[in-house]
């Protein structure tokens, strides 16, 4: 078989199922991880895709030629691998999942011991190498083989550790599962509190039939925040499609960006750590550092990726870790992100405060103004990036993940995707005039206008 090396991606490796990852793509694919990591022991996942099973199955054979025994999980969220194979003790892991993407996707989510990921910049390209240079399996040996396990019980005591669950106020709380992997874990962490939940799309069903299993798009929670109003609830929590992610709508309807939901669980988060360093991305505004100066904490830049989040987090002494994109990491879940641990911090945040989400974000809203995410598809990508840097020479300019540049009242990042001829802009600003007027700017120069 011709395994393409497109489906090699920056942070996993994920297709069209059948026609560009098959099981005989993921079962090479078990064997190459087993060898790489000279693993003994593995953990395995899947999420619903009517896909995922035969994948699993495919992967542990794989593993399993390779010396592995696997330790299967099941149908769970992605956080929960990444916890299974942490806590365990595991040589690595693999979660079969597209996240986000549509059905007829499917992928795998490696990670190494202690569920550091294979990421581009490390173990993929050499997997890649591994998989493509495979002519067929070896017989498993003598030890190697597959045992089930129900991680659920311990991986509910473990995020319940993360905010006072009994303290919680009788809040009316909107969750869109997106019949993903999420309606099977919220219910066992948010049962037996106060709180009054109305379930959206719990259903575990891997076809995702009602939207599609991306909240960061607004024509995917368009539906919460309208359900929200009706409700008349507190707020609203939506997951992706392997629950790794999760976003918040306001008691007004309103969605809340990733890097002002990064200031409040910085904010929450020092006040019980105080003086702790917590990263943020560079497409973040300044509500990030601001916030988590002006509460005494140190404030990081870090790459955009959770492979770059994961390794300098392993490095330094690091409590807290947001993305935009709505990853946000934990030091005391092994510096792994987590869908629900925010979920969590945010009512425990509620409930403590007394105030409505809306007025914990106030001042944020009435100071930074945000561009949000706004692709432009380009012909030459580092032409683009010199433009930039020479029109903008008069700012400060950084470039550690594309190019930065910062002015006194406006500041802005343009970054290359990963897999397509794009460049990715978020912008920030003191006014929303400013913002309006400097995102026209600096599109035009993109899009050479």
């Amino acid at each position: 078989m011709t395994i393409p090396e497109s489906i090699f991606k920056a942070y996993d490796v994920r297709g069209v199922y059948p026609s560009e990852i098959d099981e005989a793509a993921a079962e090479r694919i078990g064997l190459a991880l087993a060898q790489q990591l000279g693993a003994r022991s593995l953990g395995a996942g899947m999420d619903p895709r009517p896909s995922s099973p035969g994948l699993l199955d495919a992967f542990c054979a794989g593993a399993a030629a390779g010396g592995a025994s696997v330790r299967d999980f099941g149908l769970v969220p992605t956080e929960m691998l990444y916890f299974g194979v942490a806590d365990r003790g595991l040589d690595g892991g693999a979660m079969v999942t597209a996240s986000h993407n549509p059905s007829r996707y499917n992928g795998l989510k490696l990670v190494g011991e202690g569920a550091l990921p294979l990421s581009g910049d490390e173990g993929m390209p050499e997997l890649m190498r591994r998989v493509l240079a495979l002519d067929g399996l070896p017989p498993a040996p003598a030890g190697a083989g597959r045992t089930r396990e129900d991680l659920y019980p311990s991986y509910v005591g473990h995020l319940r550790r993360f905010a006072d669950v009994a303290a919680f106020r009788p809040l009316k709380v909107v969750m869109d599962a997106a019949n993903g992997v999420a309606g099977k874990l919220a219910p066992l962490v948010f049962a037996d509190t106060a709180l009054r939940t109305v379930p959206m799309y719990f259903e575990v069903d891997g076809t995702f039939p009602n939207h599609h299993p991306d909240p960061l798009l607004e024509e995917n929670r368009r539906e919460i925040s309208a359900r929200v109003l009706a409700e008349k609830a507190d707020l609203g929590i939506a997951w992706d499609g392997d629950a790794d992610r999760c976003f918040f709508i306001d008691e007004t309807g309103a969605f809340v960006p990733g890097d002002f939901v990064t200031a409040l669980l910085a904010q929450a988060l020092l006040a019980t750590h105080p003086g702790a360093a917590i990263l943020y991305d560079v497409r973040a505004s300044r509500a990030v550092p601001d916030t988590i100066r002006a509460h005494g904490g140190v404030p990081l830049v870090n790459r955009v990726g959770h492979a770059f989040f994961k390794q300098r987090m392993r490095r330094e002494p690091v409590l807290f870790g947001g993305e935009v994109s709505g990853h946000y990491y934990f030091r005391d879940n092994y510096n792994a992100d987590s869908g629900f641990i925010p979920a969590l911090l945010i009512l425990d945040l509620l409930s403590r405060t007394g105030k409505t989400l809306a007025e914990l974000l106030e001042p944020l809203r009435r100071r930074y103004f945000i561009s949000g995410e706004i692709n432009s598809q380009v012909d030459d990508v580092d032409a683009v990036l010199a433009r930039l840097e020479e029109r903008f020479a008069d700012g400060t300019v950084t470039k550690l993940d594309g190019i930065s540049v910062d002015y006194e009242h406006w500041h802005f990042n343009v970054r290359p995707s990963n897999t397509e001829p794009l460049v990715r802009l978020n912008l920030g600003a003191d006014s929303r005039e400013i913002m309006e007027e400097k995102r026209d700017l600096v599109l035009s120069i993109i899009r050479g206008a």
